[in-house]
C-alpha cells in the first residue's frame, strides 16, 4: 500500500501534474474546500474514462495501474495511498469472482499468478496476480470481478497497546516453528503432570457460567456432542494436547489447519466446559468464499453439531446474507447450532462506537464538474458533509454500504477519505452499474492522525439507506468543530444471520487493562470466582445491535418499494453474553479478551445442553438460552447484551438435562474354528464384539443386534443382551459367523453392529469389514516412473503424480513410501523423495483407482527439509505430525492421519492411483520425486508363494516396508 509514500514514487518514476495546494488548513462543515474538489474531480475522471473491462477492476488496483503506467498524475493527489497492496515483486493479493473451471485457473497460471484458495461452490479465486495482469484478466467474459482481497480479522481484544497498534515485531515462519517445537518438548517432558479432565489451566468462565457445579449437578460433560471451531489456525495443537488442555482425535479439516493459534484457544476453552464432547476445527482465513466452504464442511462432512467462529470479513453485507451468512443458513437449516462473536466494534452506550447508518440525505453540495452530491450527516439538525474519526483510530478498515441487493446495486456512491488539510488519503469509487455489489471501503492510515473525516458522495442514482462503519475505529468530534453521528447496529455480517447465535462479551475475572483510547473510563471487572449476575458489565468494546436487513439471501426484497429506514427486517442481535477475559495454556493467549473468548463459551453450553438433551430441536436450544439469560444493563433486551449472560446451571435446568448413556460396539476380535490366522472362505469363526459406555450415565438393558448384509454368510445368535454397562466400562460377547465357501478372496465380510439401551442416544450403529483369505507374503511394489513434479507455493490445487498397479486384483495390505537414495537437507536435493524447504507446509493425499481418499500426512515436520525413505503404514505406531525440524531428512515409519487400508477395501488395487502434495502456506517451496505403493495380495489356492526380502532399497528405487 502507497499510502503516505505516494508522492515518493511519483517522484522516482518523474510523474509530474499541475501544483496542488496542500495547505487549506480548515474545512467548512458543509462543504468541500476547493482543494478537495480537485482531487476528488482527479479521481473521479479516472471513474469517468474507465473502459468497460476496466470497470471490472477494483478501483484502488485501477488507481494504482495508472499511476504506475505514468497515466496519472500522482501530485494531484499529494497525501493519497491506493490501497493497493503490492509486492516487491509487483503482484497484488485478489479475489477473482466469476464462473471457476480448469480454464480460469490455467489462464491465471500462464499470467504468472499464483492459486492461494479455489472455491467452486461460490464462483470465487484468491491469487496473487502480477499488477499489470490485473487488467487482461478482469476481461475475460467468465470473471465478474477482480477485487482486492477481501480481508478479515478475528473478534481478539489485544491487551497490549503496542500490539494493538500493530508496532509489536512479528514472530517469523522459523522463529514461530522453533518456539512451538520447544514448547511442545517441554510439555511432553511434563507430561505425567498433567491433569485428567481439562489439564491444569482452566477458564475462568468455567466458574463465571456456573458450567463447573452444572457438570456436577446435572451429570452432563458434552458426551455424545461435537463441538467445532473456525478461527485463524491450530499451530499449537500437539503442545495442548501434550499438555492435557486438550484430547487426542481432535477433527482438523484436510489442509484447513490454517496459521495462528486462536483456534486452539477457542478450543481450550470448549474444552474446558464440555470436556467430554468432540471436537473439530478448520480455518477461517484462506478467503471469504473458503470460509464459506468450511462452515458446510464442518457441518455436511465432519458432522459438527455446535459449530462456533470468531472472524469477520469486511465485505459481509449488514443488509443481505452475503455468502458466509449462506453457508451458516445451510447449516442451521440442516440442525446444527451455530455461534459467532458479535464483534469488537464498540457501541453507543459506552460513547466507543465507529458506527452510522441511516437514510441519505442531500447536502446539495455537488462535487466538481462530474457528478455527485455529498450526503448530509447531520439531517434535519444541519448541514454536515463530513464524519470525524478519531486520532486514535490507526489502520483501521472503513466500510460503505448501501440498501441495494448484492450483485444488483444501480446506485453508484463512492468513500472518500480526508485529512484536515482537505487531502484525499484513501478513496474507494467502484463502479456501479447494475451488476456490481454495493459497497467501498478505505483505510485510515497506519499512524492514524487528527482530523481525519470521511465523505460519502452520491456519483448517481437514488437515495438509500446506508451503513458506515470504522471497524475498531471511533467516530469522536473534531478539534475543528465537526460532531460525530453515531447510531447502534455494528453486528453485521454472518453474525447477524437469522438463526445464528451472536454473542457479546463480558469480562469474567480481571478487566481489560488497557484504555481503549486515551481518557476512556475504567474498564469493568468480572464476577470470578463468583458467577455473572444482574450487576454485570459488558465489555466497553463489545459491538451493539440491532440489524436492520432489507433484503432475503437470495435478494428477494423483505419490504418490496421501501429500503428506507422504516423498511426491512430489524433482528435483535447480538442473542446473548458469554465470558472473556480467560486463561488458556496457548502463548500469546494466556489471558483471552474478545468476543472472541465469549462465542466458544456459549457454544459449549449448547454442547451441554445437547449433551443432556439428545435430539432437541435448535428452536428449544435458543428458547432456553433466551428465556434463561440473566437480565444485565437496560431492563428487557438491550442493544449491547441482548438478552443477557448465559449460566450453565439455568439453561440445564430449563431443560430438564440429564446423564445420557452412549453404548458403542468396539472393533471385534475374529478367531477362526480352524485355528487358522485368517477368516478363509467357508470357515466358522467366533467373533467377539465389545461395547462400550463411553457416557454420562448408565446404560441399562444394553443389546446388540449383528447382522451381516454379506450374502451367503449367517450370524449366530442374531442377538445377545449386554446387560447394564456403566460409565467407562466395556461388555464383551460372542457370537459365530459362517462364511460361504464361494465367498472370494479379499472380499471383505461386513458386520453392521445395532446397539440397543435405555438412553435418547439408543440405538448406535456401527459396520466393521472382516478381511477374508489368507495375505500373501509378497510385497509387490508399485513406483512413480516420472519427473520431478514441483509443488506450487501456497497453492490448494497442488501436485499430483500418478502410480499405475496392475496385477494385484484385491489388496490385503498396502503401504505408502516416500523414497531417496541419499537423505540430506539440501532443499534443491534430487537424492530425496520430496524435497521441500518447510515439510511442516505439505498435505499428502493418496486417491484411489475407485476416487476414495486417504490423508497421508498433514503438516508435521515443522520447519524441516526433505522426506527420504519415509514409509506410512497403518501398524506404525507414530503419526509423521510427532517428528520436529531437528528429525530432518525424514526417515522411518509412521501412521496416516487417515487409514490406507479403507482405500482397498471391497475392491480391487488395480489401476491408477494418485499422490497429491498440496503446500499450504507461503514462502516455501519443494517437488514430488520419488514414491512408491506397496500392496500384498491374496494366497491364491495351490500357488506357492515366496516371500519378498526386507530392507531398504538403494538407488532411486522404492522403500521396502517392515
Amino acid at each position: 500500500m502507497l499510502t503516505a509514500g505516494t508522492a515518493a514514487l511519483v517522484t522516482a518514476l518523474g510523474l509530474v501534474g499541475p501544483p496542488v495546494s496542500a495547505a487549506e488548513t480548515t474545512q467548512s462543515p458543509d462543504a468541500f474546500s476547493e482543494n478537495t474538489v480537485r482531487q476528488i474531480e482527479a479521481l473521479q475522471s479516472i471513474k469517468k474514462g474507465q473502459q468497460t473491462g476496466e470497470s471490472k477492476v477494483d478501483s484502488r488496483l485501477l488507481v494504482e495501474q495508472k499511476l504506475r503506467a505514468q497515466r496519472m498524475s500522482a501530485s494531484a493527489v499529494p497525501a493519497l495511498g491506493s490501497g493497493a497492496n503490492v509486492s516487491a515483486a509487483g503482484t497484488v493479493l485478489v479475489d477473482i469472482r466469476g464462473q471457476v473451471s480448469e480454464g480460469l485457473l490455467k489462464s491465471l497460471r500462464e499470467s504468472g499468478a499464483g492459486i492461494r484458495a479455489v472455491s467452486e461452490h461460490y464462483g470465487s479465486i484468491r491469487a496473487e496476480v502480477p499488477l499489470n495482469a490485473v487488467a487482461a484478466i478482469a476481461g475475460r467474459e467468465d470473471v465478474k470481478k477482480v477485487e482486492t482481497a477481501n480481508e478479515a480479522f478475528t473478534a481478539r481484544q489485544l491487551a497490549e497497546p503496542s500490539a494493538a497498534g500493530n508496532q509489536a515485531k512479528r514472530e517469523s515462519k522459523e522463529e514461530k516453528a522453533a518456539r512451538i517445537a520447544d514448547e511442545l518438548k517441554k510439555a511432553v517432558e511434563a507430561k505425567g503432570q498433567v491433569g485428567i479432565a481439562a489439564g491444569p489451566i482452566n477458564s475462568e468462565g468455567d466458574r463465571a457460567h456456573n458450567a463447573d457445579t452444572a457438570r456436577q449437578q446435572f451429570g452432563v460433560t458434552g458426551v455424545g456432542t461435537k463441538i467445532c471451531a473456525l478461527s485463524d489456525g491450530i499451530d499449537s495443537l500437539a503442545t495442548s494436547q501434550a499438555r492435557g488442555e486438550l484430547p487426542a482425535g481432535v477433527d482438523v479439516i484436510p489442509g484447513q489447519e490454517g496459521d495462528g493459534d486462536e483456534g486452539t484457544a477457542m478450543l481450550e476453552i470448549i474444552h474446558d466446559l464440555a470436556p467430554n464432547a468432540s471436537l473439530g476445527f478448520a480455518s477461517a482465513f484462506n478467503s471469504d468464499a473458503s470460509f464459506a466452504d468450511n462452515i458446510r464442511k464442518l457441518r455436511f462432512d465432519a458432522h459438527c453439531d455446535v459449530i462456533v467462529d470468531d472472524v469477520l470479513y469486511f465485505k459481509e453485507s449488514p443488509f443481505q446474507d452475503w455468502i458466509i451468512a449462506q453457508a451458516v443458513n445451510d447449516v442451521t437449516a440442516n440442525g446444527a447450532l451455530y455461534f459467532s462473536s458479535a464483534g469488537n466494534e464498540g457501541n453507543v452506550a459506552d460513547g466507543t462506537s465507529g458506527h452510522w447508518e441511516g437514510d441519505f440525505v442531500d447536502s446539495g453540495k455537488g462535487v466538481g464538474k462530474f457528478a455527485g452530491t455529498a450526503h448530509n450527516f447531520a439531517g434535519a439538525a444541519g448541514n454536515q458533509i463530513f464524519q470525524p474519526i478519531s486520532s486514535a483510530s490507526p489502520a483501521v478498515p472503513v466500510t460503505l454500504f448501501w440498501s441495494d441487493p448484492l450483485g444488483r446495486s444501480n446506485n453508484d456512491y463512492d468513500l472518500y477519505l480526508l485529512n484536515a488539510a482537505g487531502n484525499v488519503v484513501d478513496f474507494s469509487q467502484d463502479v456501479q452499474t447494475g451488476t456490481q455489489d454495493a459497497y467501498e471501503r478505505v483505510d485510515t492510515p497506519a499512524g492514524g492522525g487528527a482530523g481525519l473525516r470521511l465523505a460519502i458522495v452520491k456519483f448517481s442514482g437514488e437515495g438509500r439507506y446506508l451503513s458506515l462503519s470504522a471497524l475498531r475505529g471511533r467516530f469522536s468530534d473534531s478539534a475543528d468543530g465537526l460532531k460525530a453521528y453515531t447510531k447502534p447496529g455494528v453486528t453485521v455480517g454472518h453474525s447477524a444471520a437469522r438463526d445464528a447465535f451472536s454473542v457479546a462479551a463480558a469480562p469474567a475475572a480481571k478487566a481489560f487493562p488497557r484504555a481503549l483510547e486515551p481518557g476512556d473510563p475504567a474498564n469493568p471487572a468480572g464476577p470470578f470466582p463468583g458467577a455473572f449476575g444482574a450487576t454485570t458489565k459488558v465489555e466497553r468494546f463489545t459491538s451493539d445491535g440491532p440489524r436492520r436487513m432489507f433484503y432475503q439471501a437470495d435478494g428477494t426484497p423483505i419490504t418490496p418499494g421501501n429500503v428506507s429506514g422504516t423498511g426491512g427486517e430489524v433482528r435483535a442481535k447480538p442473542d446473548i453474553t458469554a465470558a472473556d477475559g480467560v486463561s488458556t495454556s496457548v502463548t500469546g493467549f494466556t489471558t483471552f479478551y474478545g468476543t472472541s473468548a465469549a462465542a466458544p463459551h456459549a457454544a459449549a453450553i449448547a454442547g451441554l445442553v445437547l449433551s443432556g438433551n439428545p435430539g432437541l430441536p435448535p428452536a428449544d436450544v435458543r428458547e432456553a438460552l433466551i428465556n434463561t439469560a440473566v437480565d444485565i444493563l437496560a431492563p428487557g433486551r438491550d442493544p449491547s447484551s441482548g438478552a443477557g449472560v448465559i449460566l450453565a446451571d439455568k439453561v440445564l435446568a430449563y431443560t430438564g438435562a440429564s446423564p445420557q448413556p452412549l453404548a458403542t460396539a468396539g472393533q471385534p476380535t475374529v478367531t477362526p474354528a480352524d485355528g487358522g490366522s485368517a477368516l478363509d472362505p467357508g470357515d466358522t469363526a467366533k467373533v467377539t464384539l465389545p461395547v462400550t459406555n463411553r457416557g454420562d450415565g448408565v446404560a441399562s438393558s444394553t443389546s446388540v443386534v449383528l447382522s451381516s448384509p454379506t450374502p451367503g454368510v449367517t450370524v449366530a445368535p442374531r442377538s445377545k443382551s449386554y446387560g447394564t454397562i456403566s460409565p467407562g466400562q466395556t461388555g464383551v460377547n460372542d457370537f459365530t459367523i459362517t462364511v460361504p465357501a464361494t465367498q472370494e478372496l479379499g472380499v471383505p465380510v461386513v458386520l453392521n453392529a445395532r446397539v440397543t439401551f435405555a438412553g435418547s442416544f439408543s440405538p448406535t450403529t456401527s459396520t466393521f469389514s472382516l478381511p477374508v483369505g489368507t495375505p500373501s507374503p509378497v510385497t509387490r511394489d508399485f513406483a512413480y516412473a516420472g519427473d520431478a513434479v514441483a509443488i506450487p507455493d501456497s497453492d490448494p490445487t497442488g501436485a499430483t503424480v500418478p502410480i499405475t498397479v496392475s496385477g494385484v486384483g484385491r489388496a490385503s495390505k498396502l503401504t505408502f513410501s516416500i523414497d531417496g537414495a541419499t537423505c540430506n537437507t539440501d532443499q534443491t536435493s534430487a537424492t530425496v523423495g520430496i524435497n521441500h524447504s518447510y515439510v511442516g507446509d505439505l498435505v499428502g493425499t493418496l486417491t484411489a483407482p475407485s476416487g476414495a481418499k486417504a490423508t497421508v500426512f498433514q503438516r508435521g515436520g515443522a520447519g524441516g527439509n526433505n522426506l527420504c525413505q519415509v514409509v506410512f503404514a497403518d501398524t506404525a505406531a507414530a503419526l509423521f505430525s510427532s517428528v520436529s525440524a531437528a528429525n530432518a531428512p525424514f526417515t522411518g515409519t509412521y501412521k496416516p492421519v487417515q487409514a490406507l487400508g479403507g482405500l482397498t477395501t471391497g475392491t480391487a488395487a488395480d489401476g491408477v492411483w494418485k499422490f497429491t502434495a498440496v503446500d499450504v502456506a507461503g514462502g516455501d517451496t519443494g517437488s514430488i520425486r520419488s514414491i512408491s505403493l506397496h500392496l500384498n495380495g491374496y494366497v491364491q489356492p495351490g500357488v506357492a508363494e515366496r516371500p519378498a526380502g526386507v530392507g531398504k532399497s538403494v538407488g532411486k528405487g522404492p522403500v521396502k516396508p517392515v
